[in-house]
């Protein structure tokens, strides 16, 4: 098996590893059977290292379900003949044969002498050879397969047209996450605010009482209201997935990344890492290119992830006004998070321009060509999609969760004690910002902004709790969502405040992120330096934005 990238050679050694294990009792090898000569060139493949290590092969000849719609049928039991090992036809959409397919597994488990490979496949020119053979003689005419997405493929990638396209597509993208999710941000709003009228009924005063209130609503509570955008963003992104749209768009910007020293295969990992940097960064192993590779890594950070987007809805909304345009459909603060997103890209491949032009970085690695399969058009599954969007809201509450209480609670009881009179100007936290608060004074932040600051590195997202808490022991009436409304009470200057979301744009303020960078590129001096380096970037700017705004 010939590879190209680090992540092909990885899953060729772990197969290699799971022929050789006495644990292995059979291998399940999966088919497209949209595809099926390309499908057999990896599957012969494999059924050559079944046969070479006595190991039993099972063929899930899969999206049968997309045969039948084009008016075809394939001979399983015929095929299975060809290649000397079983063959199950089955739909993962829709669950045909997935029965037939675990009744097989548990026969072959337990006689599997009787099902190893019956035929030689050979050297990689005979399996060619055998693959296009079979695929002539059992699999549907390209012609027959191709025809909608090469009509629809002279559309989405014409020259121009394709471009136009591209870029509406990643406009309504933005635009969802803000204006689309408003609904669902007001139900839960509305929700948090009747849970803490009806609770905080009950409890009176006291310790007890301002620890509920002014900790754990002022700083859950206040994150929670943003977990529908982190919904709305991971259904956008799924649906251009599964119907096929992310690997044109891949192909698209091929050649305006190869500009900036990037591949096309970075988009997917750019477009990613607006949902979280860390599994962006993993994704990033699909790039071929070792050097590209690691420059789409070391620039993933500056693209807005979801953690970002309470801070930017909070900034936003204080000093953005709700204007709508189109009735309704398209907002002042929806472009304006647009704003910031395209931001955040063209910084990322600004400095991927720089890191592939004019340093040295992975120049001792080989470039490897830019290969892309274009995946059919399908309707999206919706049941699969609506479970990845829910998994991605439980995800980032159970991620951010934690981290919100506990950084909510110790600045709590930092802000609580001593029980002194002039209350949170006396207390513990009140002293450990004023020691911070000459570096953040520059940028027009008080002590309070530099305490959130420092407390997100744990996750973005802590600064709306973190200030939440403060503003709301700072003489605030209980309103947990109403933290804008705070913030705007403070006076805070605009061009403090587009400092500030130009600084969150930028700095790398997410240690899960610092340790991924560092496992994925093996060293502390590349990663310390990317730390470092964004940010002071993030620090100019916001001084920047603060002096001249």
């Amino acid at each position: 098996m010939n590879t190209l990238s680090h992540d092909e050679a990885l899953a060729v050694e772990k197969l290699r590893e799971a022929m050789t294990s006495t644990e292995t009792s059979l291998i399940v090898c999966n088919l497209d059977a949209t595809r099926l000569e390309r499908s057999l060139v990896f599957g012969l493949q494999v059924q050559g290292l079944a046969q070479q290590y006595k190991k039993p092969i099972l063929f899930a000849l899969n999206m049968i379900d997309e045969i039948a719609r084009m008016s075809h049928h394939i001979d399983s039991e015929s095929l299975s003949e060809v290649l000397g090992s079983p063959v199950i036809p089955i739909s993962a959409k829709t669950r045909q044969g997935i029965e037939n397919l675990k009744k097989t597994i548990k026969t072959i488990t337990k006689l599997p002498n009787l099902y190893l490979p019956k035929h030689s496949v050979g050297d990689e020119k005979s399996i060619r050879k055998l693959a296009r053979k079979v695929g002539n003689q059992f699999g549907i005419q390209p012609e027959i397969s191709l025809r909608n997405q090469n009509a629809l493929d002279h559309f989405l990638l014409h020259n121009s047209i394709g471009g136009i396209v591209f870029m509406v597509v990643m406009f309504l993208l933005f635009q969802s996450i803000f204006t689309w999710a408003a609904p669902l941000m007001d139900a839960v709003e509305n929700g948090i605010t009747s849970l803490a009228s009806y609770i905080s009924s009950y409890l009176g005063t006291g310790l007890i009482a301002d620890f509920i209130n002014d900790a754990v609503f002022s700083g859950i509570g206040s994150f929670l209201v943003f977990v529908p955008q982190i919904m709305v963003l991971t259904f956008v992104i799924g649906l251009l997935e599964d119907c096929g749209y992310l690997a044109r768009a891949a192909l698209i910007c091929h050649r305006p990344l190869s500009y900036f020293g990037l591949s096309g295969r970075t988009f997917i990992p750019y477009l990613s890492g607006h949902a979280c940097a860390i599994p962006a960064i993993m994704a990033a192993r699909t790039i071929e290119s070792p050097r590209k590779r690691l420059i789409t890594m070391l620039t993933i950070p500056l693209l807005s992830c979801s953690a970002r987007l309470p801070v930017y809805a909070l900034l936003v909304s204080v000093f953005i006004p709700e204007v709508q345009y189109l009735n309704g459909i398209v907002s002042l603060q929806g472009i304006t998070f647009f704003c910031l997103y395209l931001f955040g890209i063209m910084t990322a491949l600004l400095v991927s321009f720089m890191l592939s032009r004019y340093t040295k970085i992975g120049k001792d690695n080989v470039d490897m060509p830019f290969i892309l399969e274009l995946p059919a058009y399908r309707l999206p599954h919706w049941k699969p999609l609506i479970n990845r969007v829910m998994n991605s809201g439980k995800q980032f509450i159970y991620r951010a969760g934690p981290i919100i209480f506990l950084v909510s609670t110790i600045v709590w009881i930092l802000g609580y004690f001593p029980l002194e009179p002039g209350g949170l100007e006396n207390s513990y936290l009140s002293k450990i910002g004023h020691f911070i608060e000459p570096v953040f004074s520059p940028l027009g932040l008080d002590w309070r902004y530099g305490v959130a600051i420092i407390s997100s590195f744990l996750a973005r997202e802590v600064f709306v709790g973190t200030l939440g808490t403060l503003l709301g022991m700072d003489g605030a009436d209980g309103d947990l969502v109403g933290l804008a409304d705070k913030v705007r009470s403070e006076g805070m200057e605009i061009g403090t405040g587009i400092g500030l979301l130009l600084f969150y744009v930028v700095a790398l303020q997410c240690v899960a992120t610092v340790a991924m960078l560092r496992a994925e590129t093996g060293s502390d001096k590349v990663t310390l330096s990317v730390v470092i380096g964004y940010g002071i970037f993030a620090y100019f700017l916001a001084l920047l934005a603060h002096i001249l705004i």
